[in-house]
């Protein structure tokens, strides 16, 4: 605390003048150091609320984001399935041909082995007849 001086009217002006002074001089810088607080705050809130702004921004992005990549992943699952399916059909299609000509040759295989068999059947009974005629022939007096 400051104590003052005391003269003959009471307290020395002087003293309490430049009291007075210093008071109002450490009042002004405190009032100012109070308002560049204040401008600065003012200032960070304007900023925050930029990045909270910014902040909403992102999460609606990423939330889009993570919605468009379940699309995608279940538009790709799905085409996936369809591309399986379609394989899995061309592969019972192209098995079905197989055995279907596999039959049709196994069907012209047998019926080339009978046609063979006659013909060796034809070719024997053939022969043996001209053998039969080749023994009449030795039968014969000439």
């Amino acid at each position: 605390m400051k104590k003052f001086g005391t003269s003959f009217f009471g307290y020395d002006k002087s003293d309490v003048n430049g009291f007075v002074s210093e008071v109002a001089d450490k009042y002004e810088s405190m009032l100012n150091n109070l308002k560049e607080r204040d401008k600065k705050i003012e200032d960070l809130m304007t900023q925050l609320k930029r990045y909270k702004g910014l902040e909403n921004t992102f999460n609606k992005a990423m939330m889009m984001a993570n919605e468009t990549s379940a699309q995608i992943k279940k538009i790709a699952k799905d085409e996936a399935n369809a591309i399986l399916n379609e394989a899995k059909a061309n592969a019972s299609r192209v098995i079905n041909n197989a055995l279907l000509k596999s039959e049709r040759i196994e069907a012209e295989s047998q019926a080339v082995k009978h046609r063979t068999n006659l013909l060796k059947r034809k070719l024997k009974q053939t022969l043996e007849d001209e053998l039969s005629m080749l023994d009449d022939i030795d039968d014969l007096d000439y």
